[in-house]
């Protein structure tokens, strides 16, 4: 630390000589440094006034090596004067940050401060060295979660709470990245926040929780899909394996095998169809039950009555026959067929038109040639009268 005094005391402080007219100094909280290579370096810079009147003092960085950005900052602002009231100090930022590719060695900058009208003047060297890294700091960075495997359906998605931890006695600059199967959309977000991010800053000795979440594309099979989160800085690794466990999608089609959904039926005679039952699904549907609701005293026999299982894209063909009621009329009907899976159901609806027998019919015309030849015997008595 340098600083500069003024020795000259007016009549009026000659009976306070151990009190200065004019003084300032400017430090640093270390003037020598050794760092890792490509790690920044951030210190207070003091700024104090020692005299008896206020001062301004300008700030220059008057020595900055090649291969490196350095500042003198106030917050989040580059300072290059302050304000410093009598005997009092102003607590400044010194920053440095080297390249990605500066070579290891000895670096030094060189700090100006002077008072406005330049009449006092005090300077700072800082030296800073940097080594070979010696590899990632083993446990400087952190990942943990308290639910490492998620289970649900292929059409949902799965959300990971993942804690970062920066245990180093720095500020970090953490890379966030996902490796999932192929296909699968990855996002990852600050908690309980929408925006998507790749990286965040987290100060020494803190953590930050971080969103993972996965969609898994339609297609996807059931099974057991691992995904590796990982997240980086220049001088550390950290690595969580977790786990999406797909249920896959439950889904039954029901349909017959021309796409007709109507069929004739005739008082006292079965009518019979086909119903192909297919899984249109990403996971097995097992114990398929078909069962039909019909009009009153109808009766509905399917052959097979259960299907054990359906792989998905798999399909099976049951024969419905649909028997009518004895005393049933003529005209249409609706017979509702459902194929009832393991977590999914199919309704198909069937119009059934009866007819009526055709003994019927031959009755029919017997009556109706009756009725003609007793009309036409009438109209002959008639006549003869």
């Amino acid at each position: 630390m340098l600083s500069l005094a003024s020795t000259v005391q007016p009549a009026e402080l000659k009976d306070k000589p151990d009190r200065l007219e004019r003084g300032i100094s400017v430090w640093t909280e270390y003037s020598e440094l050794r760092v890792p290579a490509g790690e920044a370096v951030r210190m207070d810079l003091t700024v104090e006034n020692k005299g008896r009147r206020d001062e301004s003092v300008t700030l220059t960085l008057t020595r900055v090596p090649t291969g490196w950005k350095a500042a003198i900052k106030g917050g989040p602002f580059a300072v290059i004067g302050v304000p410093v009231a009598s005997e009092k100090t102003r607590v400044l930022t010194f920053t440095a940050e080297p390249d990605k590719d500066l070579r290891p060695g000895s670096y030094t900058f060189e700090l100006l401060g002077a008072t406005a009208d330049t009449a006092l003047t005090v300077s700072q060297k800082i030296v800073i060295t940097t080594e070979e890294r010696k590899g990632p700091a083993a446990g400087e960075l952190q990942l943990a979660t308290s639910y490492p495997v998620l289970r649900g359906p292929t059409d949902s998605s799965f959300e990971f709470s993942v804690e970062v931890s920066n245990k180093s006695d720095s500020e970090r600059i953490v890379n966030l990245a996902a490796e999932t199967p192929r296909g699968w959309d990855v996002t990852i977000k600050p908690a309980y926040e929408s925006k998507q991010i790749t990286s965040l800053r987290i100060r020494p000795g803190s953590s930050q929780t971080v969103a993972l979440e996965l969609r898994p594309p339609r297609d996807a099979q059931a099974g057991e899909y691992p995904v590796l989160f990982r997240a980086s800085t220049e001088r550390a690794r950290a690595e969580a394996r977790l786990t999406a466990v797909l249920t896959g999608i439950y889904k039954l089609d029901a349909v017959t095998p021309t796409g007709r959904l109507s069929l004739d039926a005739v008082v006292g005679q079965p009518a019979t169809t086909t119903v192909v039952v297919r899984n249109t699904g990403s996971a097995v549907n097992r114990n398929i039950k078909l069962s039909a609701f019909a009009p009153e005293n109808w009766k509905v026999e399917f052959s097979p009555e259960t299907i054990g299982a359906l792989e998905p894209g798999a399909f099976k063909q049951v024969e419905a026959k649909i028997a009518t009621a004895a005393q049933a009329l003529v005209g249409d009907y609706s017979v509702a067929v459902t194929a009832d899976g393991e977590k999914s159901s199919k309704t198909l609806e069937l119009r059934v038109t009866v007819y009526a027998p055709a003994t019927w019919g031959w009755i029919g015309v017997g009556i109706i040639a009756a009725v003609i030849g007793g009309l036409g015997g009438l109209f002959a008595w008639l006549g003869r009268r």
